[in-house]
């Protein structure tokens, strides 16, 4: 079984992804990482360069910027990086520059490759999700957060990825996926407050006009991370890639889960998922099988 890793990255620096240790969760389980290196207001190729592995490549681009309806350059960057992935790999691991994978379930993963590398049934992989929020003591536990996404895809011409690149699809059609006990840990909520404002100014132009953005993006020199409505407390461990930059950590936050900003349907909408597992009205970009 041969596995290919990929990813695009712009400005890693100026937004403060965790994109080194994105990819370092990755590597154990590929044979190449293809990393689209976008054209940048800082030093994000010498950090990219920076990572001591033969498994790396690393391919300059030129993001689209005139592909701003809905986030697209997004996904045209993905599948740049999808396409330079090399044609004998099974399977293609994709992974953003804000998310992680935990050591602990590396195993599951491969299993799960190798027990369906063969099924071509099987379009893809779909992992579990867990949203860390204003610090890494916290995850977002409302509705707003989508619980499962797709981060694995067989090496197939016709799988491309969608919208803004959350998820992917094949010839217009919805991927035919199996669950696999794996989490993805994402961190693009946690950053100091102002690089995530600088952030939310400059990714909201992917997907809106500056009308818009006027009226909808808090002004100010930092994002204002009390807005949110409801979090709850993380009780696991972090995957080892993340211990530093948590180390690191130079700002503060702090949350009171008990005074949680939701109303009554809300709240019953939250208790029917927690009791049954069904989520009313979830968006799925993918057929489970």
């Amino acid at each position: 079984m041969r596995v290919s890793g990929f990813t695009f990255i712009r400005n890693a620096l100026k937004y403060d992804y965790p994109v080194v240790e994105s990819i370092t969760s990755v590597l154990p389980l590929c044979d190449e990482f293809v990393v689209l290196v976008g054209n940048s207001e800082d030093t994000t190729r010498k950090l990219i360069e920076g990572i001591v592995s033969p498994k790396l490549k690393i391919i300059d681009s030129i993001w689209d910027d005139r592909l701003r309806t809905g986030g697209r350059v997004l996904a045209a960057e993905t599948d740049k990086a999808l396409m330079a992935v090399s044609s004998g790999s099974d399977w293609c691991f994709y992974i953003q520059a804000d998310e992680c994978i935990h050591e602990k379930d590396l195993p599951a993963i491969k299993a799960g490759m190798e027990k369906y590398k063969d099924d071509k049934q099987v379009d893809g992989l779909l992992f579990n999700y867990t949203h860390f929020y204003g610090s890494y003591d916290y995850t977002g536990d409302s509705r707003k957060w989508y619980r499962r996404e797709i981060r694995i895809v067989r090496n197939n011409a016709g799988i491309r990825s969608y919208k803004d690149a959350q998820g992917f699809r094949k010839s217009g059609q919805k991927l035919n996926v199996k669950q696999i006990p794996a989490t993805i840990y994402h961190y693009g909520w946690v950053k100091p407050p102002e690089h995530q404002q600088a952030k939310q100014l400059d990714f909201n132009r992917l997907w809106h006009d500056e009308e818009w953005i006027q009226k909808n993006v808090v002004p100010g020199s930092e994002f204002d991370y009390s807005r949110i409505d409801s979090l709850a407390p993380f009780t696991g461990s972090h995957p080892g890639v993340m211990q530093k930059r948590i180390h690191n950590k130079n700002w503060k936050f702090s949350y009171d889960p008990s005074r949680k900003k939701t109303g009554l349907v809300l709240r019953l909408l939250r208790f029917i998922e927690k009791r049954t597992g069904w989520k009313p009205g979830e968006y799925r970009n993918y057929k489970l099988v």
